[in-house]
This record gives structure tokens, sequence and C-alpha cells, in this order.
């Protein structure tokens, strides 16, 4: 820790992982140049040189009325270099909203438009890869410093070494000790309190706290991870995510909002081009190689964006034997790319079948789909080495899927409660069932 408390009013605090040496006004030429400046860099897509690429279409695709805003975007990645196959995921960069920003810049004095270089205190520290140098202040708040995120315990503990307010100094102190914990968490972690919201309610201290020390107080901005929705092979020039915008509501006035999907959410390409940090990571789920081997893909809600690519590819190279089961609230709210399925399966390039789960009285789920069809899931799996997959929300949804499929084990193939484990068990173990859920 670096942190040693001497007296309640005297601390110790090891020096800063930088200094900031502030260059001046960055309208005098030393200003960092968006995204785009990037666009020609010989280095392939990565975390440390993402391609800027351009947003082309950025379509909601449940109804107006829906709860949820779901939206289906397209980026531009022409001459990127990029290369990616089904089963694959996208990392963005987001950034702070532009209010957001300001506000941080007022807490802290900062001139947004000063320009600064990083000179490690420790010849042994490096400076931060992504951060390019020199650097303004407007770049390193928008783009780097994490200031929505909720803070840790150890943001309070070398928070507090600043403060020379006896009360904002008592309950810091209070916050990052093991006693305070429950109280930390009812303050900060239940609410979802963000870093931003808890230096305003600390104002005092946050004005006494050095620039020199900002890298030790936020973390970085970490990229966000989509699973592709699209096809290289059907789309060779773009990029597709499903993407849902976070948002929801804690006894705090103000909603809490994702910080990636709202930005990405609230671009608007009547402004100009819009440019997205981005490169690609192999994905957890691989499709077979072989043509002739089926595929069922269990994907409700977004869960369906990585069979979207799936089948995009598939049906591209000729392969039938596309089986989707797909779940969401209603008919005309949600049903993403609903027209899509219908198309491919018109022209027998996919069977799919679908759960509305409230367009009628008694909720239908896909777990009950599977049950419904499972004579058409065991031939598939046990006659024809088909492969099985689910994708989506990690809560209950993919260990009811599982549940069903045992199921089915035992109503369609005659077998055991253990040899329906073992089944699923050797099928995990060979790749031909896979799963990639988050929270």
């Amino acid at each position: 820790m670096k942190v040693l408390y001497v007296t309640s009013n005297f601390m110790c605090r090891l020096p800063s992982k930088y200094s900031l040496q502030f260059e001046g006004d960055a309208s005098n030429g030393s200003v960092v140049g968006p995204y785009v400046t990037n666009k020609h860099s010989t280095c392939p897509p990565s975390s440390l040189h993402p391609f800027p690429a351009r947003m082309v279409a950025i379509e909601r695709v449940t109804d107006e009325s829906h709860f949820q805003d779901v939206r289906l975007i397209t980026f531009d990645i022409t001459d990127s270099g990029i290369q990616y196959s089904a089963g694959d995921v996208v990392m963005i960069e987001p950034r702070n909203p532009a209010d957001s920003v300001e506000q941080f810049c007022q807490l802290f004095h900062l001139d947004p438009h000063k320009t600064f270089t990083l000179k490690p205190n420790d010849p042994a520290t490096p400076p931060p890869a992504r951060l390019p140098q020199p650097c303004t202040v407007q770049y390193l708040v928008e783009r780097y410093l994490d200031i929505n995120s909720v803070p840790r315990r150890s943001f309070f503990q070398l928070l507090s070494c600043f403060s020379t307010d006896e009360l904002e100094q008592e309950k810091l102190q209070e916050f990052s000790s093991a006693e305070g914990q429950e109280e930390l968490y009812s303050y900060c972690n239940r609410l979802r309190r963000t870093t931003l919201e808890v230096l305003f309610d600390f104002s005092r201290t946050t004005a006494a706290v050095p620039a020199d020390y900002l890298f030790d107080l936020i973390p970085e901005i970490r990229p966000r991870a989509f699973s592709i929705a699209s096809s290289q092979l059907a789309q060779p020039k773009h990029i597709q995510i499903l993407m849902a915008v976070v948002q929801y509501k804690t006894k705090l006035k103000k909603p809490r909002c994702g910080l990636c999907s709202s930005w990405l959410a609230a671009q608007s390409r009547e402004k100009g081009d819009v440019y997205v940090p981005l490169w690609v990571k192999k994905g957890l789920l691989q499709f077979p190689a072989d043509i002739d081997t089926p595929v069922i893909m269990v994907g409700p809600g977004t869960g369906v964006a990585p069979f979207r690519a799936a089948i995009q590819e598939r049906v591209a190279s000729g392969r039938k034997g596309n089986y989707l089961f797909f779940g969401c609230r209603g008919k005309t709210k949600d049903f993403f790319c609903g027209a899509e399925w219908e198309d491919l399966q018109q022209r027998g390039c996919l069977t799919f079948y679908t759960a509305f789960s409230r367009d009628q009285e008694h909720k239908i789920y896909v777990q009950h789909l599977i049950k419904e069809h499972g004579d058409v899931v065991w031939d598939l799996i046990q006659n024809k080495k088909a492969y099985f997959y689910i994708a989506g929300n990690a809560k209950m949804m993919p260990m009811q899927v599982t549940d069903a499929l045992t199921s089915v084990f035992q109503s369609e193939g005659g077998l055991s409660d253990t040899d329906s484990e073992n089944l699923l068990v050797e099928l995990e173990r060979c790749k031909r069932f896979q799963t990639e859920t988050w929270s």
C-alpha cells in the first residue's frame, strides 16, 4: 500500500508513479490529433495500435416502445488489415462523455487544452503504453482515466492522504479501513457511485490532490469486448456488432449508464464522420471446419450476435445444416434480424425456432424449444455429429438450456442421468458443446 498513517492529521506517502510536466497551450502545435490520424499506420490493429474505424450505420433494432434500446452498428474496416472469423470478438476503446470531462477538469483546476509529458519517478516504471507523448489533458481525461468506474477501497485510502478537511478525511479513512467495508459497500458499490461522483462528494480533498497522482488514483479505461455479428465472407469491408445500450436506475438521482454503449449510441453521423478505435481478438467459439457438420445455435437476445456471424459465414461457404434457436420478449418488440432469418429459411439455408416469451399467457423460453424439438436435436447430435452452442446472458439461461439438452438425451436417447452427464462432458471435451456467456 502507498499510505502510512503517522497521526490523524499527518501522513507519509510514497512518490507518485509519474510527474506531469506541462508544456503550454495545445493550440501552439502540441495538440494530440484524433484517432483518424492513425488510419494509415503500418502496425496491425491491436490494443496499442487500434484501427480508427468509421461508423457507417447505427440502427435501432428494437421497437421504439420497447424498454431496451439495442443497436446494430456497422464499422468500415477498409484498408485496416483486420481479418476475422465467426466467433471472434471486436475490442472497442470507449470515451468518457464531454460533460464528465468538463466536470473533472473543473474539480482539479485543470486546463483541458494544456499539454504535458510524463516523467516516471522510478526508472523501472515505463510510461503508459496507450498514452501519446506529449498528451493533452483533454485526451487524458476523455480517453484514458476511468472516471466513471466504481472506485475501489485503495482509491479512498490514497485520497485520504491529501485531505486537509477533518470531516472528509475521517470519512475517507473509515471507507479504507477493514471495519468500514460494509459502509463503503452501501455508499459506493450498491449504488454504483462513480469515481467522479465520489470526487464531487469530497470536493475539498479533491482540490488538494496534485495532478501527478492522477495515475495512482484512477485506473485506465478498459476496452469493451463485443461478439462480432457479421461475416467477413459476406461483408468483407465491415464489422457489425449487436449492442444493448446499458442504462439502469439505483437510488441515486442520475441513471447509471454503460460507458461504451452510451458513448456509441450518442454518436451522430449527421455531425460528421465518427471514428471508433477497435481491433479484433479470437473469441471462445470455434465452428467446425467440415462443410457437412451441422451446428445448433441457441442465442436469445443479443446472444444471437456470434451466430449471425456464423450463419452468414456458413451460408456464404455453401454450408447447410444451420439450426438457430432464438428467444426474445415479443415478435414486434425485439425480434433481432427477424426478416433475415425468415429469408434464409425460405432459401433453405437455415432452420430456426423462436420463443417469444411475452406474446402469450404462459412464458416460452429457448429451453422449452429444445425439449419441444428434442427429436431433431438428438438426431443432429447423435447421428449427424452436430456441434451445439449457447451464447447470451450468464444468469440462468445457459444452465437451463444445458439442463434441457441433457433432458433430451434421456427422453430421446434413452440415456440415464449419469450417461447423459457423461455425454455432455464428452461433447464439451471434443468442442462439440461450447458456450459464450457474459454478465
